[in-house]
């Protein structure tokens, strides 16, 4: 019998093959990221750990939530943005709502500083006076975002977290709540972590009810502005004239106002109405088919980007909330829509 010749590197393979296969045990999977959260859940919340697994097995992982997440409105140019807003139906549906909570938009604008017209505006850019509030449920929106959208993981895990308070607290069944596809809630929208923080019940029935009381959605909005430093009596934006482009040196995504205004002067800017010498301001470039709007944005304007924050929104508020007030002016002296 011939013998087949061994080399000692081939020896020394064979030897530590062999010694793998018989020593390496199989490696721990890493524990499933539900399982971590349900653990945070029960050891920080004391939440019963067989319920969030019963729970978690009713969830449904939404793709068409992962395109919407990437394909969002505010993307679009300025001059298609606005369209979607500036409507003759959504001006005329923001007078009728102003006109059947009157009562409670007086207060809210006394108890807390905050225009009616804002709070209006609000409603109306965001669910269209109540009339499109979101059809996902807000677990399975949450979910998905928290376990299967990297980009903004942490964001959406802790959403999910307050989510499962909120309806504990409010006694609320976590499987009934629909909202937006990134589990916004109510009339005016908000995430889980502001409700908690801002939600009010303004009519002291003992509820925060964003869905269907009007009141609270009202005095809600204007504490989420106060919250956020709202400045009562201030303007929020004033169109700007500019003579060449030295302004676009000072065009940066911040938007929180740090241009005095006798920096605009050297920027060959001209502000449409006279303002506080010690005013601080942003420049807001809006991109038009032809050219570019130009605007002076002040503190409050800040705020309503704190609602969201694309500066195409916070302008979309602003300018719907203008019209709206236009339009109750009108009705006042007898032109009614």
């Amino acid at each position: 019998m011939k013998l087949t010749h061994i080399s000692p590197s081939m020896f020394l393979t064979c030897a530590s093959l062999l010694m793998l296969s018989s020593c390496t045990t199989p490696l721990s999977q890493p524990e499933p990221p539900i399982n971590r959260f349900i653990k945070k859940m029960v050891d920080i919340h004391q939440f019963h750990e067989t319920e969030l697994n019963e729970l978690f097995k009713t969830v449904v992982i939404k793709d068409d939530i992962i395109k919407k997440m990437t394909t969002p409105a505010e993307a679009l140019p300025w001059y298609r943005y606005r369209k979607i807003f500036m409507t003759e139906t959504r001006i005329n549906d923001g007078v009728k709502f102003w006109h059947e909570n009157a009562k409670s938009l007086a207060e809210a604008q006394r108890r807390y500083g905050v225009p009616a017209e804002i709070i209006v505006a609000i409603i109306g850019v965001e669910t269209r006076y109540g009339q499109h509030t979101g059809k996902h449920r807000v677990i399975d929106a949450l979910y998905t975002l928290a376990f299967d959208y990297p980009p903004r993981r942490a964001f959406f895990l802790n959403e999910l977290e307050n989510y499962l308070l909120l309806c504990r607290d409010e006694h609320i069944n976590p499987l009934e709540i629909t909202g937006s596809y990134a589990g916004a809630m109510g009339m005016p929208q908000f995430m889980p972590s502001s409700f908690r923080s801002y939600a009010a019940d303004f009519d002291n029935d003992g509820r925060r009810d964003i869905w269907h009381n009007n009141a609270d959605v009202i005095a809600s909005i204007a504490n989420y502005f106060v919250k956020h430093h709202w400045q009562t009596g201030q303007a929020i934006a004033l169109p700007l004239q500019a003579t060449g482009e030295k302004y676009k040196t000072v065009l940066k995504d911040n938007l929180k106002p740090d241009l005095r205004l006798a920096e605009l002067e050297s920027l060959n800017l001209k502000i449409s109405e006279p303002l506080a010498l010690d005013t601080k301001v942003k420049i807001l470039a809006l991109k038009q088919q032809e050219g570019e709007e130009l605007w002076a944005v002040l503190d409050n304007f800040y705020c309503l980007t704190r609602y969201n924050h694309s500066p195409l929104y916070a302008m979309a508020v602003y300018q719907l909330s203008q019209a709206i007030f236009n339009k109750m002016v009108l009705n006042q002296k007898g032109a009614f829509p």
